[in-house]
């Protein structure tokens, strides 16, 4: 507020503008697998709740201090969840290191992407690339355990009762290994229109 020998002459209002991308970005983590989106932010719970309504969180907290950031990420920890936290902020630097996985603006306090585990521009559609990526990585190992599991075991079996002979067992579980590994190298996101369905 500003007077004028104590009378009101202006209201100055400041705002922390939403990100246009924003409520998107959020339907496309939870379309790639986020169950629960969580906003914690210092600000007043009226302008809170006003951006959560906007940007579609499951769940915010208001007027929080850092110390309740990070416990707020020990108890879903010990709740069995695991917890990604993103964050700008120096407030945002215990809650930052308690999570599994901190991800932390490029732009923002050196010490949030000095604590995090992964910096990233500014560009929220890089999260949702980032989940992409690690869901088709571990589809990747699951898939080439059962694989190198599946044939060791044949080839063991059929090593015992005879039908193979040990060179070319050997030879066979060379090959399966560097094929699985060639295999392994190939981009994980193979077409772009993959990612971009999702930003």
């Amino acid at each position: 507020y500003m007077a004028i020998e104590g009378k009101l002459a202006a209201v100055i209002c400041i705002e922390d503008p939403l990100r246009e991308e924003a409520p998107q970005i959020i339907k496309n983590l939870k379309a790639a697998g986020i169950s629960k989106v969580v906003m914690m932010t210092g600000d007043s719970d009226r302008t809170a709740k006003a951006i959560a309504k906007r940007v579609g969180v499951d769940v915010y907290y208001s007027e929080v201090l850092p110390e309740d950031k990070a416990n707020f990420v020990e108890q879903e920890k010990a709740a069995g969840r695991k917890v990604i936290m993103i964050g700008d902020g120096i407030n945002d630097s215990p809650a930052l290191s308690a999570a599994d996985i901190g991800i932390a603006i490029s732009d923002g306090a050196e010490i949030a992407r000095d604590i995090a585990d992964v910096t990233m521009s500014g560009d929220l559609s890089e999260i949702v690339t980032l989940k992409l990526i690690s869901n088709k990585l571990m589809k990747r190992i699951h898939k080439n355990y059962r694989n190198i599991v599946g044939f060791n075991t044949a080839l063991i079996i059929l090593g015992v009762t005879g039908i193979l002979q040990p060179t070319v067992s050997a030879l066979l579980h060379n090959t399966s290994t560097l094929y699985i590994s060639l295999k392994s190298m190939e981009n994980l996101l193979e077409e772009e229109n993959e990612v971009e369905e999702y930003i």
